[in-house]
């Protein structure tokens, strides 16, 4: 039985999460908050396996879910979280995932009553895996539509990395995985930067924008 946190200031809204996962197999939701602090404190509380909440909350209506999904991983990494938000805004994502995409997700709300898409976020995030929702990555690659393909230019081996990292492994993992050393890997990492014209950001960001258009093209 996976145990559930629901965080959302809107009662109507929480309660609408809570019918939808209650009519999933083997969920069982076990708190509800309305705010930042209120979250934190029923997480602490329960230490349940997943957490779902909405991106904004008071105190300041800004970006309570993503504060709180990364606190959540610092404090409690088997806990997954899926953040749910009524925007389309690539920023969220980059934010939530800056830090690495295990056990995170991003759904929007008018999919939350798609029963199968939310079971498949839940099994992903309670899986040490990552779900963001295509609408999204749609939104974030939109401007890279009438390219040609990125990923065209990238060896074998380096799509391998590739979807590695959108499995929110580490460097290390990555390396065990595929019978390479570190330095190995991040030369291959380096080189996926530079085909993906990824190379003028902060490390994290490129992790992050690469799992993106890994993504939207798989």
């Amino acid at each position: 039985m996976r145990r559930v946190v629901i965080a959302d200031d809107s009662l109507l809204l929480r309660q609408g999460v809570s019918a939808v996962l209650a009519t999933l197999e083997g969920v069982e939701v076990v708190a509800e908050a309305e705010d930042l602090p209120g979250l934190m404190a029923e997480v602490d509380r329960h230490r349940p396996d997943l957490v779902v909440t909405d991106v904004r909350m008071p105190p300041t209506f800004t970006n309570e879910g993503i504060a709180a999904a990364r606190a959540i991983r610092s404090l409690h990494p088997d806990t997954g979280v899926i953040v749910l938000s009524q925007y389309l805004d690539a920023d969220y994502i980059i934010e939530l995932l800056e830090d690495g995409t295990e056990g995170f997700g991003y759904l929007l709300k008018e999919n939350v009553a798609d029963r199968r898409q939310l079971a498949h976020a839940i099994e992903a995030v309670c899986s040490s895996s990552s779900s963001i929702d295509g609408a999204a990555i749609e939104v974030f690659v939109k401007a890279r539509a009438r390219r040609p393909s990125p990923f065209d230019d990238l060896t074998e081996r380096e799509r391998e990395v590739l979807s590695l990292i959108a499995e929110g492994l580490r460097n290390s993992a990555i390396a065990g995985r595929l019978h390479l050393s570190e330095k190995s890997v991040e030369k291959h990492i380096n080189s996926i930067f530079t085909k993906l014209h990824l190379t003028d950001e902060p490390e994290s960001n490129r992790r992050v924008r690469s799992v993106l258009l890994w993504l939207a093209e798989h």
